[in-house]
C-alpha cells in the first residue's frame, strides 16, 4: 500500500502532568473485546513463510512437517487467536490447486509483487492448514479475487472443509487429509483498489457478492465471509459494500444457500513516519521521528470512528463486523536486504505503537471484531525475527503477550478524572497516555501506555463496584525508545516485574517514560 506523507516538526517540551487519576466501574461490564482483535498475517513475502515459519523436513532446525517449532512454542505463549494467508497482495495471484498433492510435483510461480523471486509451492494448503493446528490458531483463509475465478474459490472452499465423497473432498482425501478442516474465516481478496486488482468500489462490491454467494456453508461449517475494504480513510469504499448488502443486514441467513454475502468489511492501516520514498529506519530515529510516528497511530482512532460511523448509519444494531485485517508500522527495509523482502527491526517504539492502537481497538469493540498485524515473522511489525537457527522475539511480541488477558473479556469503563497528558507534535496534540481495562476468569487487567520521553506519570484508579486483591504489574521499557533485540541481545527489551498497590479502592502504579505497564487484579467475593 502507497500513501504520501509529509515530516511534521516536534515541539521542544511536553504539556503533560506528572500525574493522573482515573474512575474504573468494575460492576458495569461493556462489550466483549475479542480475541481476533489480537489477530497475526502471514504472506508468501520475502522470509515470512520460507526460513520463517516454515524450514522444510530436512531442515536442522526442530521442526514438525517442515514447520519450525520454536515460532510455534513462541506464538502459543502468546495466545495466538487466528492467522491470515496466504495474502496481502500475493493473494490475487494465487491458485490454491498449485500448493496441494506431492510437494516435488507443485508448478512454480513468480512472486511478482514482492521481490520478483520464483515461489515453489511447497508451503501450500495442507501446510497452512496443519499450521494453525499446531498454533492452536483459527485459519483466515484469504481467496483470489483479482486474477481467480467464481469456481475456483468455491472448489477451494469445498476442498476445505467438506466431508463426504464429493470432488473436492475427495481430491484432499487422495491428497493425504480425510477428515475436513474447521475453516470459519473467508476473505473475499486483498485491496481490490489496488494490488488485488484496481478496482472501482462499485465494481468490486459486485464481484464481492458474488464470490461470497459462491462460497457455500458446507455441512455445519458456517463461513464468516470478509469483503476486502478500504485503505485508510476512504468512508466512501466502506459505504459502496454496506449498500450493497442492501436487504441482507439482519436477514435470515440459509445455510449454504449464499444469503448474507459477506458478514463483515476490512479496511488497512499502516503507520508510516515519513513520506513513502523514504519512510525512516526502524532504530536509527530521533525523538521527532518518535513522536511522528505517534501521531501517525493515533490516527487510527479517528479512522476507526469514521468507517464505523459509516456503518451505523446502515447497520445499527451492528450486525456487520468491521475488520483491520492490516496493521502495523512500516519502515525502510534494513540496509543490505532485499527492498521487496520488507524486513525491518522491531524496537520499543513499536511495542508502544502496539500499546497504542490495541486501547483503540478495545474501545471500538462495539464494532470491530478482528485485527491483524503486519506481519507476524520477518515482515514489517513482527513479532518474532529469525536468522538461521536463532529465534528472536520483537518488543511487540511482549505487549501481545503482556495483554493476552484482554482476549475475550469483558471491557471496564475508564473515565479520566484529570485532563489527559497531551505534547504538541507539529500543531497537533498527541495524548501520551492511554489506558484501558477488562474483566473475566475472575480478574480485571489494566493496560497503560506511557509515550512520554520526559517522564513518567503516577496514575491513580479508582476501582468501584468490586473489591480486588493484590496486584501484579508487569512493565516493558527501556533506556531508550530505539532500543530493540538482536540474536546477541535477546533480552534487551523484555517484560520485567513491577510495582504497584491498592489503597483502599485506589490503584496506584507509576508509569515510567516510554512505557507499557499491565496490572492484574484479583476480584475478591
Amino acid at each position: 500500500m502507497t500513501t504520501d506523507r509529509s515530516p511534521e516538526t516536534t515541539d521542544a517540551s511536553p504539556t503533560a502532568a506528572a500525574r493522573a487519576s482515573g474512575v474504573v466501574d468494575l460492576d458495569l461490564p461493556g462489550p466483549t473485546i475479542s480475541r481476533h482483535l489480537y489477530g497475526h498475517f502471514a504472506e508468501h513475502l520475502g522470509r515470512c513463510i520460507y526460513d520463517g515459519f516454515f524450514v522444510g523436513e530436512d531442515s536442522d532446525v526442530p521442526n514438525e512437517g517442515g514447520i519450525r517449532l520454536d515460532v510455534v512454542e513462541a506464538l502459543r505463549a502468546a495466545g495466538i487467536p487466528n492467522l491470515r494467508w496466504p495474502g496481502g497482495c500475493f493473494a490475487d495471484e494465487y491458485h490454491w490447486r498449485d500448493g496441494v498433492g506431492p510437494r516435488e510435483e507443485r508448478p512454480r510461480m513468480v512472486n511478482s509483487h514482492w521481490g520478483d523471486v520464483v515461489e515453489d509451492n511447497s508451503f501450500g494448503t495442507h501446510e497452512f492448514m496443519a499450521l494453525c493446528e499446531l498454533l492452536g490458531a483459527e485459519p483466515y483463509v484469504s481467496a483470489n479475487v483479482g486474477s481467480g475465478t467464481v469456481h475456483e474459490n468455491a472448489d477451494w472452499v469445498e476442498y476445505l472443509t467438506r466431508a463426504d465423497d464429493s470432488p473436492m473432498a475427495a481430491l484432499r482425501r487422495a491428497n493425504g487429509r480425510d477428515e475436513p478442516w474447521p475453516v470459519r474465516f473467508w476473505g473475499l481478496g486483498n485491496e481490490p483498489w489496488g494490488c488485488g486488482g484496481g478496482m472501482r468500489a462499485e465494481a468490486y462490491a459486485d464481484l464481492a457478492r458474488t464470490f461470497g454467494t459462491y462460497s457455500r456453508d458446507h455441512g455445519g461449517n458456517e463461513l464468516y465471509r470478509i469483503a476486502a475494504g478500504a485503505a485508510e480513510a476512504d468512508y466512501r469504499w466502506t459505504e459502496v459494500l454496506m449498500k450493497a448488502l442492501g436487504h441482507e443486514i439482519g436477514g435470515t441467513r440459509r445455510t449454504g444457500h449464499g444469503t448474507g454475502t459477506y458478514q463483515a468489511v476490512s479496511f488497512h492501516y499502516y503507520t508510516v513516519p515519513g513520506p513513502w520514498e523514504h519512510k525512516g529506519s526502524a532504530t536509527d530515529f530521533d525523538e521527532d521521528e518518535y513522536f511522528r510516528t505517534m501521531v501517525e497511530a493515533q490516527k487510527l482512532e479517528g479512522i476507526l470512528s469514521g468507517h464505523a460511523a459509516v456503518m451505523d448509519a446502515y447497520d445499527p444494531e451492528r450486525r456487520v463486523g468491521l475488520v483491520l485485517d492490516e496493521w502495523g508500522a512500516w519502515y525502510d527495509v534494513e540496509p543490505g536486504t532485499n527492498p521487496g523482502f520488507l524486513f525491518q527491526q522491531n524496537s520499543l517504539r513499536d511495542a508502544l505503537l502496539a500499546g497504542l492502537h490495541f486501547d483503540a481497538f478495545h474501545r471500538h469493540a462495539e464494532r470491530l471484531v478482528m485485527a491483524n498485524i503486519a506481519q507476524t515473522v520477518n515482515v514489517l511489525q513482527s513479532m518474532v525475527l529469525t536468522d538461521g537457527e536463532a529465534m528472536v522475539l520483537t518488543p511487540t511480541y511482549h505487549a501481545f503477550t503482556m495483554n493476552r488477558g484482554h482476549h475475550d473479556a469483558a471491557r471496564l469503563p475508564l473515565a479520566w478524572r484529570t485532563a489527559e497528558p497531551v505534547r504538541s507534535v507539529g500543531g497537533t496534540d498527541l495524548t501520551t497516555l492511554t489506558a484501558t481495562a477488562s474483566t473475566k476468569d475472575g480478574a480485571v487487567l489494566v493496560s497503560l501506555t506511557n509515550l512520554e520521553t520526559g517522564g513518567g506519570v503516577d496514575v491513580d484508579l479508582d476501582l468501584r463496584g468490586g473489591a480486588v486483591g493484590a496486584p501484579e504489574a508487569t512493565v516493558l521499557t527501556a533506556a531508550s525508545t530505539s532500543a530493540h533485540n538482536t540474536v546477541e541481545q535477546p533480552d534487551a527489551v523484555t517484560p520485567a516485574a513491577h510495582e504497584a498497590s491498592v489503597d483502599g479502592s485506589v490503584l496506584r502504579v507509576h508509569v515510567p517514560a516510554h512505557s507499557f505497564v499491565t496490572v492484574r487484579l484479583p476480584l475478591a467475593g
